[in-house]
């Protein structure tokens, strides 16, 4: 979600068990320019919601968040990562530390404001841009590092049994890399697990 459509032109899931705030969040909503794409209840499957309209952000307004509630919030952000505003009544620290968990982008307790909401908004989609960044940094920095082990274990394996140097053993693992189109990283695993099965 890098190249996100201005703040005017948001698709919009609401979620709220109560029949006016709804009302209030789509006016709020239809005022600011945003597209309501769906409204639900917290006891709807929002995954399903969330794969069927496609949102860019999603508004849960509650009075407590519940633990079914922050579940769906879970499994949402899990399979199905998009900025998440949560608006509750009232709150404790473990339910904003399972919120967070739960991947929600802003935690605002006092309920929704439509004053507040374009910004509310922007912060939380900021925050989601934030957080995904780091993600995939994490995943290739996971990748990176065991790419380097397995390249560090296939040099060890032909340095003892081709007799190499460690440099001799690298240029040799490039070369295969290179002649099989091959990252190193991938050469190198390929390298171990044939020499597993010999």
């Amino acid at each position: 979600m890098s190249s996100r459509k201005t703040p005017a032109a948001l698709r919009v899931m609401l979620v709220d068990d109560d029949a006016e705030r709804l009302d209030l969040m789509q006016q709020a909503m239809d005022a600011s320019g945003h597209r309501v794409v769906a409204r639900l209840s917290s006891r709807d499957d929002m995954s399903l919601a969330v794969d069927r309209h496609r949102p860019d952000v999603i508004l849960v307004d509650v009075d407590a968040p519940s633990r079914d509630t922050l579940e769906s919030l879970g499994q949402v952000t899990r399979d199905r990562p998009r900025p998440i505003v949560l608006f509750a009544s009232q709150t404790d620290p473990d339910t904003t530390r399972r919120a967070i968990r739960a991947g929600v982008s802003a935690y605002v307790v006092d309920g929704m404001s439509p004053a507040r909401l374009k910004s509310v908004i922007e912060v939380a989609i900021a925050r989601f841009d934030e957080h995904q960044a780091l993600r995939r940094e994490i995943e290739n920095n996971k990748i990176r590092l065991a790419d380097r082990c397995d390249v560090e274990s296939a040099k060890a394996m032909l340095m003892q049994r081709r007799k190499l140097s460690e440099s001799d053993a690298y240029e040799l693992l490039r070369t295969i890399a290179m002649s099989r189109k091959l990252k190193i990283g991938d050469a190198a695993r390929a390298l171990l697990t044939v020499t597993e099965l010999l």
